[in-house]
């Protein structure tokens, strides 16, 4: 094979594949039915002219048949008349208007003929139409339906790669980092702008329940120690101690009792 022939090979294969990769079902199953439609329409259009040589025949073939007995009436009273050249003249009209009618006769049976074989055939090629708008519906509900598949499959395929699961899980240790610092901000600022010392009793009140207070009860429950004694709660202040003293009362306490 020589050069030229290989590279026209090359070229045509290159061509063939673009082609087909660039063919899609439904632009080309839709401009398909278009092509079928336009040539039902030049269908039709010839048809409806056969028809028409049909009619324009068979309207000759009556004005023949017409012009046949207007001869003969024409001869009969050519006869009444006495005048047998008359008459003779008038038959031979009659003659050839005959021949006429039987030509055109065939012909508009032969035209009939063909346009019932047209009209046939423009049935079937109608009928070839519809069945391939119906095929058409069909092929392009599988087409989509085919798509729809593999659009699911080539996603599922993408939940399936590790890649995304794994950006989910660096995500989720970022937000994990970001409330853990947001907490430790918040714990520090109460602690710098809190009371220390309503800190420091909150704390105390907090271990109250240590340790070895659990530990003691264990051993009280078991019957190895006696019950631990309550905590003494811290002594409360007198009211009276804490309030401020009258100064009415001071002044009476200190004036003395005169004798009665």
């Amino acid at each position: 094979m020589g050069i030229f022939s290989r590279i026209g090979t090359l070229f045509k294969s290159n061509l063939n594949d673009a082609i087909s990769k660039a063919e899609d079902p439904e632009k080309m199953l839709n401009q398909v039915v278009l092509d079928m439609q336009n040539q039902l329409v030049e269908a039709k259009k010839q048809v409806a002219l056969s028809i028409a040589d049909q009619k324009r025949l068979e309207k000759q073939r009556d004005e023949q048949a017409d012009l046949g007995q207007e001869w003969e009436r024409k001869a009969m009273l050519a006869v009444r008349a006495g005048d047998e050249n008359l008459a003779r003249e008038a038959l031979k009209r009659k003659a050839e208007h005959e021949g006429q009618l039987a030509e055109f006769s065939k012909q508009a049976q032969l035209q009939k003929d063909a346009v019932d074989k047209l009209k046939d055939q423009l049935r079937a090629l109608n009928d070839k139409i519809e069945e391939a708008k119906r095929k058409k519906n069909i092929l392009i509900a599988r087409q989509k339906r085919a798509e729809a598949q593999k659009t699911i499959q080539t996603t599922m395929g993408g939940l399936s790669d590790t890649g995304a699961f794994d950006t989910f899980e660096r995500m989720s240790q970022k937000v994990d980092q970001i409330e853990a610092e947001a907490e430790a901000h918040t714990e520090l600022g109460n602690e710098l702008t809190g009371d220390t010392l309503q800190q420091k009793f909150k704390a105390l009140e907090a271990g109250s329940t240590s340790t070895d207070d659990a530990l003691a009860e264990l051993k009280a429950k078991m019957g190895l120690a006696p019950p631990p004694q309550a905590k003494a709660a811290l002594p409360a202040a007198a009211p009276d101690a804490l309030a401020e003293p009258d100064p009415a009362k001071a002044k009476a306490a200190t004036v003395p009792t005169r004798n009665r």
